[in-house]
């Protein structure tokens, strides 16, 4: 299953020839993620008052085609893996259905202290609600 939210390019996003600029999708990887979560009833917010924390270790980012000025996209989000101390989300960005990019993120699990630590099989369990299938 995938997390679908929406975003309009604001005119802050692009660069000079127009287009969105390229590390913005990484943004945008982090504003899809944290809808998806928010969806699940668990908002950042709600993350860190628990003691969980997740550190970005890894970013990857594959650009397609460019993104306009009020252009709306869709953000399609998806878990791709989850062990006992990280998960690698994916995310695509699409306008009018045409991928525009596509990416991970892999987050790490730390506690207050910035230690490694297991993620909280509560937390895992609303991840595995948006693991993708193997066709997506």
């Amino acid at each position: 299953m995938h997390y679908d939210t929406t975003y309009r390019v604001s005119y802050g996003d692009t660069d000079q020839m127009g287009v969105v600029y390229y590390g913005n999708y990484l943004e945008f990887f982090e504003r899809a993620r944290t809808e998806m979560l928010r969806s699940a009833g668990l908002p950042y917010a709600e993350l860190e008052r628990r003691g969980w924390f997740l550190m970005v270790i890894e970013a990857h980012c594959r650009y397609h085609a460019p993104a306009h000025y009020d252009d709306l996209l869709t953000f399609r989000s998806g878990v791709a893996e989850v062990s006992r101390v990280k998960i690698k989300i994916v995310t695509q960005v699409l306008r009018d259905g045409v991928l525009l990019a596509e990416g991970y993120v892999i987050l790490g699990s730390v506690d207050r202290d910035r230690r490694i630590a297991r993620l909280d099989p509560e937390f895992v369990d609303i991840c595995r609600r948006f693991t993708l299938e193997e066709k997506e």
